[in-house]
């Protein structure tokens, strides 16, 4: 994994942390998303402001491969979207006999939204239309293929009615340019970078969803909630499109130190602002969010913070 380009020199304002704490590594995802910056946004505040933590933000196949990282103990934080964190801890889905039962969350930090591109030019009007087409799915072992396959197949469609090609957001929005594929999908906080360098050369169309084909997606998936890509978001999109949102989850290992837990939590949430100005999608880092979207227990170190500021903690949120 390659090292971003987020890591500074630590300052001295926070009460120092165990010598175990002091080099943390956060998996992210690929550059062309927004767990990228996000994570790097993060490692940077973690080197400011928390005496004696270094951080690093890792380049990582994103979410289903950030679960395993957390399990082994090769990353100590990562961000994953929230059905994968889900299926990790109950040992579901694709966690099925590798169950991941030391999971756990210090916050919800914004929502995916699963974006479906393809070129304006494009006979692609609806997910039906991708039959027989040369799709994008993501990048292998990512939160993408997951959320795409789940969307797909609630709706009736199955790898088997397309070619699928496992690529990550820069090689989808690349292919979709050249030719050499019709459709992509990307779960991805909006907007996103990929897709705005495409939009900006290429004249795209977002797929939406229709009422139907969200229900069924939110009866395969209890995290799956409706949302709208607002009109404006990429260069030529007129219109909103109705997709649907996933909450990306900050987990961490439960061996985690707890007052490490409580430093990282405090830090996230009383300087939010540092993390909206690397990327929008922090505006929806809130702990209210965090109340309502996490789907596994929290850190006891979280805990301890939340506590704190008298946040109303859900009981199947705690251990």
């Amino acid at each position: 994994m390659r090292t971003l380009k987020y890591t500074v020199a630590a300052s001295m304002l926070a009460v120092a942390l165990p010598a175990s704490a002091q080099q943390l590594s956060i998996a992210t995802g690929g550059t062309g998303g927004v767990y990228y910056p996000i994570g790097g946004g993060f490692a940077e505040m973690i080197n400011n402001h928390i005496e004696g933590a270094q951080a690093t933000a890792e380049v990582t196949g994103a979410s289903v491969e950030n679960m395993g990282l957390i399990m082994r103990g090769d990353a100590d934080l990562a961000l994953a979207l929230a059905d994968t964190v889900y299926q990790a801890y109950n040992g579901s889905g694709d966690f099925e006999s590798r169950q991941i039962e030391n999971t756990r969350a210090l916050a919800s930090v914004y929502p995916n939204a699963v974006q479906l591109v393809t070129l304006a030019e494009s006979d692609i009007q609806t997910i039906a239309d991708l039959a027989g087409k040369r799709v994008s799915v993501g990048a292998p072992g990512s939160g993408t293929e997951l959320n795409a396959r789940a969307v797909l197949e609630a709706n009736g469609i199955s790898y088997e009615d397309f070619t699928p090609q496992r690529l990550n957001f820069n090689e989808t929005a690349d292919a979709i340019r050249d030719g050499d594929i019709d459709a992509g999908f990307w779960s991805v906080g909006p907007p996103t970078s990929s897709i705005l360098n495409l939009a900006a050369t290429r004249d795209i169309r977002l797929i939406g969803l229709s009422d139907e084909e969200v229900a069924n997606a939110q009866e395969a998936e209890a995290v799956f909630a409706p949302y709208q890509l607002a009109a404006g978001m990429y260069d030529g999109m007129d219109e909103a499109v109705q997709t649907i949102g996933i909450p990306n989850v900050l987990v961490v290992n439960s061996d985690m130190d707890e007052e490490l837990a409580y430093q990282l939590t405090q830090l996230l949430f009383e300087n939010t602002d540092e993390l909206i100005a690397v990327h929008p999608a922090a505006n929806d880092t809130t702990i209210e969010f965090t109340m309502n979207s996490t789907p596994v227990p929290l850190h006891p170190g979280a805990i301890r913070y939340f506590e704190e500021v008298g946040a109303d903690i859900p009981d199947r949120l705690r251990p």
